[in-house]
């Protein structure tokens, strides 16, 4: 009795500061298999009208189906149904998944993040939404695909008027699901392929491009999303630029470089390159400097060749339109 009294008085401090916590704000998620066959028709009949309309570029049929402050500042939805529209004409539009988010419980817009599994599932599908008024949503991710560039959309609908049968587009986001021909499992394959043979610039850039083409949108993340990223962090060169730029040396002068990613727009993936200069005002001396650029980049970065078509560079000097060139590496002599 006595050890059993010992026990109870060392766990009540961590009962008393369990019992006087503030109640945690609920969320919660419904994946597609727990809905009920009504509010999977009503979510499925409005995502497919809503990919209709931007399949065929009505950015005014989706702009009136839109929640109010969304519509007020459409100028980034029009632009992406604007850009997104003619690779998806003729495309086989189908619903892959869709979220029913409940955040009804939230006080304010605020950070809510909800974990989205089956009964008989184990994976576990995370929905990070940054600064989300209180509401219900759901998040469908939609194929366009048997056209020449399939997309992928996300499309975030919310109960508009709350509480009613009305559900109106509050978030469109358009990513493409091939790049140079290939799918990010390709890449994916291909970037273990590179780290294997110890070619990590080569091997985390299409682990780069990988994790873009599986991501349907920033704010969704998976146990082999996370498994991707851990393997590209793990092979990580110094110096890649990301909060600080990287710094190149090359002929005696260094450049500054802010931004490098992948490109399959043209054909083949070609690595992007942004730096930053003090004038591109000289289209000559400019050029000059982009080609020591990329002699640089390649005479450090051998192995670059091997993986890339060619290499975009961008100069960019404050308060001036921004110059580039565009080179196979074949053109590129050291």
């Amino acid at each position: 009795m006595k050890s059993w009294r010992k026990h109870l008085l060392r766990l009540l401090p961590a009962l008393l500061v369990v019992a006087s916590a503030p109640r945690c704000l609920a969320v919660s998620c419904t994946t597609q298999a727990q809905m009920s066959e009504a509010q999977r028709t009503i979510y499925v009949q409005t995502v497919k009208v809503l990919a209709t309309d931007i399949s065929n570029g009505d950015a005014q049929a989706v702009k009136a189906t839109t929640i109010s402050s969304v519509a007020a500042d459409f100028g980034g939805i029009a632009s992406t149904i604007q850009s997104a529209s003619p690779l998806m004409k003729n495309a086989s539009v189908t619903i892959d998944s869709l979220y029913a988010l409940n955040a009804t419980d939230l006080k304010t817009a605020q950070q809510a993040d909800f974990f989205c599994s089956g009964s008989t599932s184990r994976l576990l599908v995370t929905l990070t939404i940054p600064n989300l008024p209180p509401g219900r949503y759901v998040v469908a991710i939609v194929h366009a695909t048997g056209v020449a560039q399939p997309q992928q959309m996300a499309i975030v609908l919310q109960n508009d008027p709350p509480a009613s049968a009305g559900w109106k587009l509050a978030g469109l986001f358009v990513r493409p699901m091939s790049s140079a021909g290939h799918d990010g499992l390709w890449y994916w394959t291909e970037a273990r392929k590179y780290a294997d043979r110890k070619l990590n610039w080569n091997a985390f850039f299409y682990y780069q491009t990988a994790e873009y083409l599986l991501r349907p949108v920033d704010f969704l993340s998976s146990p082999n999303l996370e498994k991707l990223q851990k393997e590209a962090t793990s092979i990580q060169p110094e110096g890649i630029p990301g909060a600080q730029p990287m710094q190149l040396t090359t002929a005696g002068k260094t450049f500054y470089i802010n931004n490098i990613h992948t490109d399959g727009s043209l054909g083949g993936l070609d690595l992007v390159i942004n730096y930053q200069t003090s004038s591109v005002a000289n289209p000559v001396a400019v050029r000059a400097e982009i080609i020591e650029l990329m002699k640089g980049i390649l005479d450090q970065h051998p192995e670059l060749r091997l993986a890339f078509h060619g290499l975009w560079v961008y100069a960019n000097a404050p308060g001036q339109q921004r110059f580039a060139i565009e080179l196979p590496m074949n053109q590129i002599a050291l």
